[in-house]
Order: C-alpha cells, then sequence, then structure tokens
C-alpha cells in the first residue's frame, strides 16, 4: 500500500491554509512553497540573502525529516519578490543546486507579503542522487 507523510512544523500559515509543509508519496516528496522566516524565533531578515539561507535551511530540515536531502531535488520553483534581487538569489541557488542541477523556474510574481523577499518551493524525489544520470546537451 502507497504510503502518505505529511509533515507540519506548527507554522500558523499551515494551520490557517490547511496545508503541509512537505508531502512525501512514496519517493517522491513536495515541499511547499517555503519562505525565510526562522522557525525559532518566528523573525524574517530584511536581507534577500539572508532570507534565502533561510529558505534553503528550512528545506533542508524538512527534506532531513523524511530521509532526503538537496542532492534528490528535481524541480525548483523560485520566487522572488522584486527583480532586483534576481541576481543576488540566482547566484546563492546555484551555489545550492551545484551539481544537481534541477528543472527550475524563477519569476517575480507579488508574493503574500513584501516582508517576503523570496520563497522557494521544491519537488525532490528520494534517492535521486545516487541515480545513474545522464546530461544530453543540445547544440545552442
Amino acid at each position: 500500500m502507497t504510503e502518505i507523510i505529511k509533515l507540519k512544523t506548527g507554522s500558523k500559515y499551515e494551520e490557517m491554509g490547511s496545508y503541509s509543509r512537505l508531502v512525501a508519496v512514496d519517493n517522491w516528496i513536495y515541499v511547499s512553497n517555503t519562505a525565510g522566516r526562522n522557525p525559532e524565533t518566528k523573525l524574517i531578515s530584511e536581507d534577500v540573502v539572508e532570507q534565502t539561507h533561510q529558505v534553503f535551511s528550512n528545506i533542508e530540515a524538512a527534506l532531513k525529516a523524511v530521509d532526503s536531502s538537496l542532492a534528490d531535488v528535481i524541480c525548483s520553483r523560485v520566487f522572488i519578490q522584486d527583480p532586483e534581487d534576481v541576481a543576488q538569489v540566482m547566484t546563492l541557488i546555484g551555489e545550492k543546486f551545484r551539481g544537481i542541477n534541477p528543472a527550475s523556474t524563477v519569476t517575480c510574481p507579488p508574493l503574500g507579503s513584501t516582508v517576503y523577499k523570496v520563497e522557494v518551493e521544491v519537488t525532490a524525489y528520494r534517492n535521486a542522487s545516487r541515480a545513474n544520470v545522464v546530461e544530453i546537451k543540445l547544440p545552442l
């Protein structure tokens, strides 16, 4: 029988919106759009780079809870409030995903609050990091 794990972090928004931070269906792992709020202090930095670091800390903690990691991420969706912040955010994301190279979407829509400068959502496949990867390069 299929096992479904629904991870909650205690966020008031998870309760308000009736959603889980992460849902794992067998080896497929879906991490909800994640902001850079520190789960312990409940604070969020005004600095976009610090927020992005916290976003990844939050995502990594959720993935670890279901025996996974960033290395298993196959797709990311990045939401950046201000187009002026794209280069800074993408530089950090490039560092985090170097060698993993997931499919990715980057967009600059309004977010739920102006306090959020960046949010990231990922899809992972448990143990994708151990798979045989074939890279194909198309000529430009």
